[in-house]
């Protein structure tokens, strides 16, 4: 078991949840293990994803010696890899576990993940996001955005913070501009369970929870809810 830099030994894990896992690395705030995700064109692309007890994933590539993708979240993560059949992280994001590469949803590393959105769904009483949509900058067709998970929010938080952002950025379902759009009378459902043709209420459009927003985003927003969350 290796010591944080103040000395503190990190319980986040048991000594029995981690023993064939491997590449554990314990530090102050997080757990590291070696990761990978493999893709059928371009072969396996390893990793180190950090564990912290907020219940963050944050991946540092190592796919080839020059690669600079650190601070990724796990669908990121995928997407960089190659994956063909993205968007399905938890299965495609694997540990190795006595030898094998295993779906980390299978592992115990989730854990703090989990408990972050049922804390996120108590508060809230229903962890609701309507689905969203953004212009692509180059056909300017929209593009929804389903918010359903903290990595759905998070890719749909960094795609409007950029303003370059075109179909090509989607992460998931390999996307062109040469693609239709979605018609306007499938716009209108946007997810509300009170009412699915709904324009915003108070039941669909969310103010800001652990679910979409994010401590290691330094933006004004995420920010002045991680300073609020502390106090």
């Amino acid at each position: 078991m290796e010591n944080g830099g103040n000395g503190v030994v990190t319980l986040l894990f048991t000594e029995e949840e981690l023993r064939e896992i491997s590449g554990v690395k314990r530090c102050d705030d997080y757990v590291e293990v070696m990761c990978g995700c493999t893709s059928h064109r371009y072969g396996d692309a390893v990793a180190r994803l950090r564990v912290f007890s907020s219940g963050e994933l944050e991946i540092t590539c190592e796919c080839t010696p020059g690669c600079t993708e650190d601070k990724l979240t796990p669908s990121a993560f995928e997407k960089h890899s190659g994956r063909e059949t993205a968007r399905k992280w938890k299965n495609n994001v694997w540990i190795i576990v006595n030898g094998d590469k295993v779906p980390v949803v299978k592992t115990p590393l989730l854990k703090y993940y989990n408990k972050s959105l049922k804390h996120a769904i108590s508060q809230n009483g229903k962890a609701c996001h309507r689905d969203e949509f953004l212009r692509c900058t180059k056909c300017n067709k929209a593009r929804r955005f389903r918010l359903r998970s903290k990595e759905e929010c998070r890719t749909y938080h960094d795609a409007l913070a950029n303003v370059h952002w075109n179909c090509s950025c989607i992460p998931y379902d390999k996307f062109s501009c040469d693609d239709e759009e979605e018609r306007a009378s499938r716009r209108v459902y946007r997810g509300c369970s009170r009412s699915p043709t709904c324009k915003g209420c108070t039941t669909c459009v969310c103010f800001g929870c652990e679910i979409c927003r994010f401590s290691d985003c330094s933006c004004q927003t995420c920010s002045d809810f991680t300073k609020n969350a502390k106090g």
